[in-house]
């Protein structure tokens, strides 16, 4: 898939709140500081599309942006951000879950994994819930240049296998580095997959 447009479209505070067409959504979330806007930004070949920020966990809406205008990159707030109140926690959680159990327009979830590091609690309860509440989804390591060549590949696979334990079946997964563009054909082209699948 080659995209030609991407732009900015609304920020939400609440799922109903999103834009009102039937597009398919495409969702990114992970932990603070995984490098999704930088990601978001390289898929889209899109330079400050997503605002990258020094301060991690600066996302705290619901971003949508559309794509070739046909489809929607959705910028979910990341989860685990230490520093914030449990208030605004509680609402943060609140507001992802609400957009992603109720919006029918969601078509897959991404869930972004920072590859150097073993897998984390936060991260596995996460992906732990999107299979119980049976909703699409594929893992992103993202910040694969960060390691050496020989070792991504085993990263990744430690990873799965850690998943392996509790699940019969895996989910999709790419890694990428957004420094160096890894990746980002084999996103695009599995969305492009899934778009033209709902269109037959």
């Amino acid at each position: 898939m080659e995209i030609k447009k991407s732009e900015f479209t609304i920020s939400s505070p609440t799922v109903q709140m999103c834009p009102k067409d039937n597009k398919a959504e495409y969702a990114f979330i992970g932990r603070s500081n995984v490098g999704k806007s930088s990601l978001i930004n390289m898929l889209c070949n899109h330079k400050g599309l997503a605002k990258t920020s020094a301060t991690p966990g600066k996302t705290l809406l619901i971003n949508h942006f559309i794509i070739n205008n046909e489809w929607y990159l959705v910028d979910l707030p990341g989860y685990g951000f230490a520093k914030r109140s449990k208030v605004m926690q509680k609402k943060l959680e609140q507001m992802i879950s609400s957009y992603i159990l109720m919006r029918e327009q969601l078509v897959n979830v991404f869930v972004l994994i920072d590859i150097r590091h073993d897998p984390q609690a936060i991260d596995m309860e996460f992906i732990n819930w999107l299979g119980e509440s049976n909703i699409p989804f594929s893992i992103v390591f993202t910040k694969a240049d960060k390691l050496a060549v020989t070792k991504v590949k085993p990263a990744a696979e430690k990873y799965m296998d850690k998943l392996r334990e509790t699940w019969e079946e895996l989910p999709p997964y790419f890694i990428t580095s957004s420094e160096k563009k890894t990746g980002r054909e084999e996103i695009l082209d599995y969305i492009d997959g899934i778009n033209k699948q709902m269109k037959e």
